[in-house]
C-alpha cells in the first residue's frame, strides 16, 4: 500500500538519533528525544493560489529536512512510523 499526499503535504520518515552520548553513555529508548530530522518519502502536487494555479513545492523526494518535535500526524504503514505534515511545518532542507 502506497501513500500519495494531497496538496501541500509531505510524507517524512524520521531519522534515528544517536543513542550514545559523546562520552559513551548509552541512552535507553524512553530517555532519548524524538529526532527532529527526517527524509522526505513523498510530496504532494502543491496547493492552489487564488487564481487556481498550483504553487510548486520547495522540497522533493529524498531531501533531508528539519521539522518541529511535535509537527505532523503520525501514521503506521507496513510496521513503520511515518509523519504526514504540511510543507509549512518544515523548517529547512539540510544541505550535504
Amino acid at each position: 500500500m502506497n501513500l500519495r499526499p494531497l496538496n501541500d503535504r509531505v510524507i517524512v520518515k524520521r531519522l534515528e538519533n544517536e543513542t550514545k552520548t559523546a562520552s559513551g553513555i548509552v541512552l535507553p529508548d524512553n530517555a532519548a528525544e524524538k529526532p527532529d530530522q527526517g527524509e522526505v518519502l513523498a510530496v504532494g502536487p502543491g496547493k492552489h493560489d487564488e487564481d487556481g494555479d498550483r504553487i510548486a513545492m520547495s522540497v522533493k523526494v529524498g531531501d533531508r529536512v528539519l521539522f518541529g518535535k511535535y509537527s505532523g500526524q503520525t501514521v503506521k504503514m507496513n510496521g513503520e512510523e511515518l509523519l504526514v505534515m504540511k510543507e509549512d511545518d518544515l523548517f529547512a532542507v539540510v544541505e550535504q
